[in-house]
């Protein structure tokens, strides 16, 4: 079977969680306050989080912007779950916005039309690792808080420069599903450095003093508790993986970027709309996506069809108000959002994929959908 993902793990990331576990420190330390320092700068920021996923990181941001009971968040249905479940545990409503068919992204005019006076803040969605036009939405937005969502986005680039850059707060993932990995892992990155104080209070139950600072002292150091927090920790064991394979990101970034191109070129034949790079970005392709025509069956018969024929695909980005969680929850029309999420395919993607298996992977697609394939690219 030919994966959909695999992560690029190798003897480096091995020897590099074996010697944290040899130190002796295991828990949050040395290494993650590492981790944090260079991830923050190799995406432009002043300053790193790190935390235990995304979807913590996602809730400590929207947290500490004082969202709660009463207020509305908008953010895109067309997106993993946790992007909307992050406002439901500040005890606030995600309000869905539609999103660009050609980038799967909320936009500036989808933002302005589901806004009331309750909108607390806005979170953007680099979906698949395809930057949104934060530079569009700002200006949409004035003063409102914008949150990317860039558990994705690891590597993409967005006018020129790395993703994330200048964002108030941005939240990233290091899921095997990503580029970058950890196993489990997550990360906010900030230029504001109380905002980043705190979260970093608010991830350890709101110790005054770190417990890796306590250690390093040398002496007695009682912490204090100033509010009711959370632990949202990483580890030195993951923080040790994550400093490897941020090394490899751009080694990772590129092979992607090549798949892709040849995915372009052999899908084209086949009259299919595919994820491109915006004109103002670079996606990192964390995933491939691809819409299935109307003439053709209905996604699980593809799904089954890729499988019989040894490759495992996915189904398209999922839309949270379709879901038994969201049922009966209110929002607008979303035809985008659906006609996505029910007509599109994720296509395997991963360092190590071969351009035969990539062949294999198209012509399966062309006879489950009904269209005679192309001949292979050159490879």
């Amino acid at each position: 079977m030919i994966p959909v993902m695999r992560p690029l793990l190798g003897e480096e990331e091995a020897q590099a969680v074996a010697e944290a576990v040899r130190s002796g420190w295991v828990a949050q330390g040395p290494r993650v306050a590492e981790f944090e320092k260079a991830f923050a700068a190799s995406v432009g920021a002043d300053h790193g989080v790190a935390t235990s996923n995304c979807t913590t990181a996602l809730h400590l941001c929207l947290y500490v912007l004082g969202v709660g009971s009463g207020d509305e968040v908008i953010v895109p249905s067309f997106s993993f779950i946790a992007s909307a479940n992050a406002v439901r545990y500040c005890g606030a409503t995600p309000v869905f916005a539609d999103i660009d068919p050609a980038t799967g992204n909320i936009t500036a005019e989808t933002v302005t039309a589901v806004r009331t006076d309750a909108t607390k803040a806005v979170m953007v969605v680099h979906q698949a690792g395809v930057p949104a036009d934060v530079n569009a939405l700002r200006t949409a937005l004035g003063g409102l808080p914008l949150v990317q969502d860039a558990a994705c986005a690891a590597g993409s680039t967005l006018y020129g420069r790395p993703t994330g850059e200048g964002a108030l707060l941005a939240a990233w993932s290091f899921h095997p599903r990503k580029l970058l990995t950890t196993g489990e892992g997550g990360m906010i990155t900030t230029d504001d450095e109380e905002l980043a104080a705190r979260m970093r209070r608010l991830r350890e139950h709101g110790m005054s003093v770190s417990a890796a600072d306590r250690h390093a002292a040398g002496r007695a150091i009682v912490e204090e508790y100033g509010e009711t927090a959370f632990n949202y920790r990483m580890t030195d064991i993951q923080a040790a993986m994550g400093l490897v394979q941020l090394r490899r990101l751009p080694t990772i970034v590129a092979r992607r970027r090549e798949i892709a191109a040849r995915y372009q070129e052999l899908l084209a034949p086949l009259g299919l709309q595919t994820v491109r790079d915006p004109e103002y970005a670079t996606s990192n392709f964390q995933s491939f996506w691809v819409v299935l025509p109307d003439a053709a069956p209905p996604v699980a018969d593809v799904l089954a069809a890729l499988a019989e024929a040894g490759v495992s695909a996915r189904r398209g980005i999922m839309a949270a108000h379709l879901e038994p969680a969201y049922a009966g929850h209110p929002h607008g029309p979303l035809p985008a959002t659906e006609h996505l999420t029910t007509r599109s395919v994720i296509l395997p993607v991963h360092h190590d994929l071969t351009d035969a298996e990539q062949d294999t992977v198209v012509a399966a697609l062309a006879a489950a959908i009904g269209v005679a394939a192309a001949a292979p690219a050159a490879g």
